[in-house]
């Protein structure tokens, strides 16, 4: 400390500007701030390492300095300008600060400078439901797991892509979106400790999904059923999870959630497949429709009934039904050119070439439209360009 008397008589002397720069002289000589490092200066320090802590005061070099140091608000007791840490563990870790004295002068207090002990433990990143496709509106649980280390741990570090994220806890929950699609990893950590962080593990969102519905028949044969197979894609697995859900005519008909199912009623069938909890349902399916075959069978008559038809002549093609010909509708099928109206007779009043061909049909019931006849037998028509003449 520096004290200047009043009473010398050269007092009244010092002028203005000679104190001002005695005071800045003084204050151009005070001691720096010092700075801690770390040696090796890594980010991850691993339990079990040599550490070296150092205090450094830049222009101080080569003067006799005393060192002080504390870790959190607690001196350790060194007093040189540096001090090593052989095989470091967890009750090493923490804030270091230090100041230099010389003579009777202290510097400041360095800047807290954190040592951080990793331990050699790799956390796992779990999904759940482990499925390998997640679809948009979906809940996934993100779990970090550390072998042997439940409870130990009070906080929890996570990246996505890199980048740090704000949950802490060892586990959060997201109804996810194709953003949330990334690769996920996590480290553990208490006080002054952390574990490595864990490998990433990537997680993928589609667009929500459609159901597909397959038959292997569109219609029941008479006494006999088909086979509806419901799936998603791009899997249908057993692993994806999915039960699959049943509508006929739009109303859940069957208590089952099997992918396939045998069904010998007629209908306009959909599904949709669903898992998890709560249920996440997909896309309804496209519906098919599914007709139940009575054993009605058609016939398909020509009239008249030649063996012969020229260019010209009239003739009609007739779909007959045993049971009335008001209670159907009818469905025609030809390979001819001009195909015939849905009605129990076609009537062609000037036969042509273009009307050759093989003729069948079937009928659907007009109080049921789901049942329906076989089809008939195809019968063929020929119509010759002329008649030809024996001389």
């Amino acid at each position: 400390m520096i004290t200047i008397n009043k009473s010398n008589k050269n007092w009244d002397n010092f002028n203005n500007d000679f104190i001002f720069k005695f005071v800045n002289d003084i204050f151009l000589t005070a001691p720096p701030k010092p700075t801690v490092t770390l040696q090796p200066s890594r980010t991850q320090i691993y339990s079990g390492e040599t550490v070296t802590v150092r205090c450094e005061i830049q222009g101080g070099e080569g003067a006799q300095w005393t060192y002080e140091w504390r870790r959190g608000q607690v001196n350790t007791g060194q007093s040189s300008n540096e001090y090593r840490i052989s095989r470091v563990t967890e009750s090493d870790g923490g804030g270091y600060s230090c100041r230099g004295r010389r003579s009777s002068s202290w510097t400041e207090w360095s800047d807290i400078t954190t040592l951080r002990v990793t331990v050699p433990i790799k956390p796992t990143v779990t999904l759940q439901p482990s499925w390998t496709q997640i679809y948009s509106g979906e809940t996934v649980t993100v779990r970090c797991e550390i072998q042997g280390g439940e409870g130990a741990y009070v906080w929890y570090e996570w990246r996505r892509n890199k980048l740090n994220t704000l949950p802490t806890s060892r586990e959060y929950r997201i109804t996810v979106t194709e953003s949330d699609s990334g690769g996920y990893s996590c480290r553990g950590r208490r006080t002054y400790l952390l574990t490595e962080w864990s490998n990433t593990i990537t997680l993928t969102v589609s667009s929500k999904p459609k159901a597909e519905l397959r038959a292997d028949n569109t219609a029941v044969p008479v006494g006999g059923s088909v086979t509806l197979t419901c799936s998603v894609n791009p899997s249908s697995s057993s692993s994806s999870g999915w039960k699959y859900y049943w509508y006929r005519d739009g109303k859940s008909f069957q208590p089952v959630t099997n992918e396939q199912i045998s069904v010998s009623e007629g209908g306009l069938y959909s599904c949709r497949g669903g898992r998890g909890e709560p249920v996440y349902y997909t896309e309804d399916s496209e519906s098919v429709r599914i007709d139940t075959t009575v054993s009605n069978r058609p016939v398909v008559t020509l009239y008249p009934n030649w063996s012969e038809i020229y260019r010209g002549e009239t003739i009609t093609v007739r779909c007959e039904i045993h049971g009335g010909d008001t209670e159907w509708d009818y469905e025609w099928e030809t390979n001819s050119t001009i195909k015939p109206p849905n009605q129990n007779e076609y009537r062609i009043r000037s036969a042509s070439s273009s009307n050759s061909g093989n003729y069948r049909c079937k009928g659907r019931m007009k109080s049921s439209q789901h049942k329906t006849t076989e089809w008939s037998d195809s019968v063929t028509l020929t119509v010759s360009d002329s008649k030809s003449y024996l001389l």
